[in-house]
């Protein structure tokens, strides 16, 4: 079995998911969609085919924002294409945004931003296939479901955890390690930061602290995503 990854920057790798997905004998093709970030609109054209599980990775920009319109466009329409042809697509944060955008949802400005680590909660009447956590959230929008999904998990801020057929979406980060929250710190300024009042030292503590229970809830994640979701 092989996946495609898209990584949307250098910086937004796919940690541990890319981890279990490898343990579990996937062949991972990363893709990183713009090799320098000053420059959006200069990027890597996806693949039409040669894969069999599609995963899309978290961002620095948002679903709708004219900086990345270059591109976008044919994301989501690769994501929707995977989607009805049967092939299985996780999408992670903004990966989970264009999931349900390329489905019919919609995304916006979340009234709240989550930076930091959260406990999910399970949507009435659904018996969680994974952990509620918490799980490291880092993001300013949020998602509506696409018509015929299944809400799984949320925040009082938004959806968290959905399914529709054989996909799914995150709005939190199940991939992150300490070695992915450094190159995340390596790209966020001390205005960027300090706007979100949060702070570098407390960031790398909190992941460091939460790390080796998020890898085995991560690892968790992907392994009922290809066995129950993928399969199904």
């Amino acid at each position: 079995m092989k996946a495609l990854i898209v990584s949307h920057e250098a910086g937004t790798k796919p940690g541990f998911v890319g981890d279990r997905l490898t343990e579990r004998g996937v062949e991972c093709d990363l893709h990183v969609m713009v090799p320098d970030t000053s420059d959006p609109e200069r990027f890597e054209p996806l693949p039409a085919d040669g894969f069999d599980l599609l995963v899309i990775m978290g961002s620095y920009w948002s679903v709708y924002e004219d900086a990345i319109s270059a591109w976008i466009g044919d994301e989501l329409v690769l994501i929707r294409r995977s989607h009805e042809s049967g092939t299985p697509v996780l999408g992670i944060c903004f990966g989970g945004q264009a999931l349900a955008a390329a489905l019919g949802g919609t995304v916006e400005r979340s009234p709240e931003t989550e930076i930091g680590w959260y406990e999910i909660t399970p949507a009435n009447g659904v018996r969680l296939p994974i952990s509620t956590g918490p799980w490291m959230e880092w993001h300013h929008d949020r998602f509506a479901l696409p018509p015929g999904a299944e809400l799984l998990a949320s925040t009082e801020a938004c959806p968290q955890l959905f399914r529709v057929g054989r996909s799914v979406g995150t709005q939190f980060h199940p991939e992150i390690s300490v070695e992915l929250a450094t190159d995340w710190m390596r790209e966020s300024s001390d205005s960027y930061l300090d706007s979100c009042g949060v702070t570098r030292e407390g960031i790398l503590a909190n992941v460091s602290h939460n790390e080796p229970a998020n890898r085995r809830n991560c690892f968790d994640l992907v392994d009922w995503f290809l066995d129950d979701v993928a399969k199904s």
